[in-house]
Order: C-alpha cells, then structure tokens, then sequence
C-alpha cells in the first residue's frame, strides 16, 4: 500500500478494531491530511481505531474527475493490501467525496460514512450563487487564481489558498474552479442527485447555523438516504474545531457509538 501521501494515527498498545479513511476538506481548493485536531485523533486512536489520512489533487490545478479518481485509488489501495473493516470519514468537502466514491461501487463497501457537514450538490442555491456570509468578507479579487501556476497541487495552506475559495463563493463560480463541461454531466456524474441508496449506513453532523454549507442541503442529503444524524446550532460550519465545546465532545461520543455499532 502506497502510504507517501498519508499518515497513520494509530495506538500501538491498543488493540484496534477498524481503520477510517479520513479525507480533509477545504472546498476542493485548500486543505491538508493533517487537519485533524488531536482531540480527534486522541478520541478515536484510545477507542481502538486507526486513521489513515489522505492528501488529494486539489482545483483548479486538477478537475473533479482526477480528485475523485484518486480518492478511489486511496481507498481501493486500502482495501487490497488491509483486512480490518474501514469507514470512511470526511469533513466537508471530503465528506462529499467520501459519499461520492461510496456510490460509485467500490471492491468492497465500507462499513460506514462519517459525514461531517458534507453535502451532494442535491440543492443548487447555496453554491452556485454568491453567498451571502462570504460577502461580508472582504472582497477577493481574480487575481487570487495567479498562485494556482503548478500543474499539480495536493497540499494547500489556509494562508496560501483559502482566498481562493473566498472567491469562488462571493462571486457564484465555485463549480467552475473543479469541472469543466457541460452542466447535466456534473449532476449526472459529480452529485448525488441520481444515486438511489448508498452501499453502507451513513452518520451525519450538521449545523443548523452553517454559514457554508446550507442546512437544506443537509436535510436532502438524509431525506435521500436516512442513517443516523447529530444536529447542533452551533454558529460556524466547521463546529468541531472548538475542542472545548460540548457539541464536540458529544460528536465524538456519537461517532464512536455509530463505529462501534456498525462493526457488529
């Protein structure tokens, strides 16, 4: 297994029960596999399970076709070279890819998705308009697009990069920095608008105050495929990045229980 893109959280002296796949997230634009806070990685490690972290090809430099293509590739490699069950995790924009890889049929079919505040691009007013809470930033000019010169990019710095998704929500262009093609391709191929049911049970978490990803986003997601959810109000979309809270500690009770459960 190919792990130069990876890294392995594990507790040697624990006996483990699973490994996740945990997929960053950063708007397909930004982000690293070393996102997670050690409250996270602490949590699960002690419960017994390993995480494998992934980087991935991020846009524009590469299009939704060869970000989804390596995410398969990260996971079927998993799969030929592993015998513990997996799950697969992710956190927004890896959280979409997580679902949107489960439901392109992999080898062998997870044993559960974590959704954190992920989506499928089943609503279309929240990403392919200006947003609103983007536009109380500060405006990002055009000219953010000149650091993306390389043909290839898998790590990319919230100082660096952020400015660029900044970008694409105040203007409504996000969809055009990850696909290039006809709009009725992308539904068909890159959401999840046509996927029927998804192979394994699914855990989601959401705010009901997300100012990114749209709660009626959320709602279609779990209208269209059920599983078990953890709904909090917390102000940001990213709510588990304040370790102290308890919505976070109890997001991690919550998991642990679905990984637990979804391993008998």
């Amino acid at each position: 297994m190919n792990l130069n893109n990876a890294t392995i959280y594990t507790k040697a002296d624990i006996p483990q029960k699973a490994v996740i796949l945990y997929f960053h997230g950063g708007g397909l634009v930004y982000g690293s596999r070393e996102d997670l806070p050690d409250f996270h990685i602490e949590t699960l490690t002690n419960a017994g399970f390993t995480i494998i972290a992934f980087d991935y090809p991020l846009a524009p430099e590469s299009k939704i076709d060869i970000i989804l293509s390596d995410i398969i590739n990260s996971i079927e490699s998993y799969i030929a070279n592993n015998n513990l069950p997996y799950f697969l995790w992710g956190r927004s924009a890896g959280a979409y890819l997580c679902l949107l890889a489960a439901s392109k049929k992999l080898s062998k079919a997870p044993n559960g998705i974590l959704s954190y505040y992920g989506y499928g691009f089943l609503t279309r007013d929240w990403f392919e308009t200006p947003s609103n809470y983007y536009n109380t930033l500060p405006k990002v000019s055009e000219k953010c697009l000149n650091i993306c010169k390389n043909n290839f990019c898998t790590n990319g710095s919230l100082d660096s990069r952020y400015s660029i998704y900044v970008y694409a929500r105040q203007t409504g262009n996000w969809k055009n920095l990850f696909y290039e093609g006809r709009e009725k391709f992308f539904f068909l191929d890159y959401s999840l608008a046509l996927c029927d049911k998804l192979p394994c049970p699914v855990f989601y978490t959401h705010s009901i105050n997300d100012n990114d990803v749209s709660y009626n986003e959320f709602k279609e997601l779990y209208t269209k495929f059920k599983g078990t959810t953890y709904i909090v109000s917390e102000p940001m979309h990213d709510f588990d990045r304040n370790t102290d809270s308890d919505a976070t500690k109890k997001l991690l009770e919550k998991t642990i229980e679905f990984l637990n459960f979804n391993l008998k």
